[in-house]
């Protein structure tokens, strides 16, 4: 999630564990080792823009490398905190703000390499956005008021009604999954594939994307609390084929390569852009949750073979995209796309 959530989930879980004349400090350092999960962006290259992505929720979000994780957070503050705390208290700390990082991340539908090293899969609950204000203004006034009033108890159900809110994700999950399910057999596909994700920033509007005789098909489902469920229907496109697309390039091309590894990102969810016939779209996300313009992809020169695919983001937000997602939202009817 976004950097923010996390730094306040690991305040209020280290809060949780300590006393109360440790609160304000168990909140910094909780706070710290929350963040330090994500030092993964560090991982980068100029000439290989994939390893950012590819590295990203990696290694520094499994479980198993939690311990370890909180060992190096608490062998950083401790020369901050050690006026105030013993080094098992630190790492106490340290290891409850650090331990849900890759958990958090996994609730999302980015992936997150949750069992590395025993597995390599990314791991996608896909039960709430990467930004969820609602989510974030729990843990934030638990932290608060832990840190304030040194009151831990709250932050212990700060952390009860986060759990809640993941669990009405999950029931918001299966009330749209059925929904696109039901759908797809009335337009005659049996669903071969099928991601089922929340739009950014609620629980109410989702957007699918599943797989069919070689096309995928994109729609958004609402589902509000009280009332019936609505489906959006969006727009198709064919699947990508690698071995159709780059015939006659070697498999140990860098080109080749790099295209394996956005696929393996992209869980196969991959489609050519509808207006660059030399970028790959991740078709997971889009500027609308009906479209396909993608959020990011990677753009290949099958004439260089050697030379690396570069990751590219694309966040053309236009107005009407705005005011499309917001009548989604609000459950009403679509005006015609212009």
């Amino acid at each position: 999630m976004d950097i923010l959530t996390q730094g306040l989930l690991g305040a209020v879980l280290a809060q949780s564990v300590a006393k109360k004349e440790e609160a304000k400090s168990a909140s910094v350092i909780g706070f710290a080792s929350g963040l330090l999960a994500d030092a993964d962006v560090l991982i980068r290259s100029s000439d290989d823009t994939l390893l950012a992505i590819e590295y990203h929720r990696h290694f520094t979000h499994s479980v198993f490398f939690i311990p370890f994780g909180a060992l190096i957070a608490a062998i950083l503050l401790w020369p901050f905190m050690r006026k105030y705390l013993t080094p098992p208290r630190i790492y106490l700390f340290s290891l409850m703000g650090y331990s849900l990082s890759g958990f958090l991340d996994a609730c999302t539908s980015y992936g997150t390499h949750l069992f590395w090293p025993l597995s390599e899969e990314r791991v996608s609950f896909h039960l709430i956005s990467i930004v969820d204000p609602v989510f974030t203004s729990i843990l934030l006034a638990a932290c608060i008021y832990s840190f304030r009033k040194r009151q831990v108890n709250f932050a212990r159900i700060g952390l009860s009604l986060a759990g809640i809110y993941l669990i009405f994700g999950w029931l918001q999950l299966q009330r749209a999954e059925s929904v696109i399910q039901v759908y797809a057999l009335s337009r005659g596909h049996d669903v071969e594939q099928l991601v089922v994700k929340p739009t950014l920033g609620n629980m109410l509007l989702w957007r699918s994307i599943y797989k069919y005789d070689q096309q995928f098909y994109v729609d958004a489902i609402r589902v509000g609390l009280f009332s019936e469920s609505r489906l959006y229907e969006g727009d198709s496109i064919k699947v990508y084929e690698p071995d159709e697309d780059l015939q006659g390039l070697e498999k140990t091309s860098i080109v080749y390569q790099d295209v394996m590894r956005f696929m393996s990102f992209s869980d196969n969810y991959v489609a050519l852009h509808t207006e660059h016939n030399n970028v790959l779209s991740d078709i997971r996300y889009s500027n609308q949750p009906t479209g396909l313009d993608p959020l990011w992809g990677i753009r290949i020169d099958k004439n260089r073979p050697e030379q690396h695919a570069k990751f590219s983001i694309y966040r053309n937000i236009t107005r009407q995209n705005r005011e499309r997602y917001v009548a989604m939202l609000l459950n009403e009817d679509l005006l015609p796309v212009e």
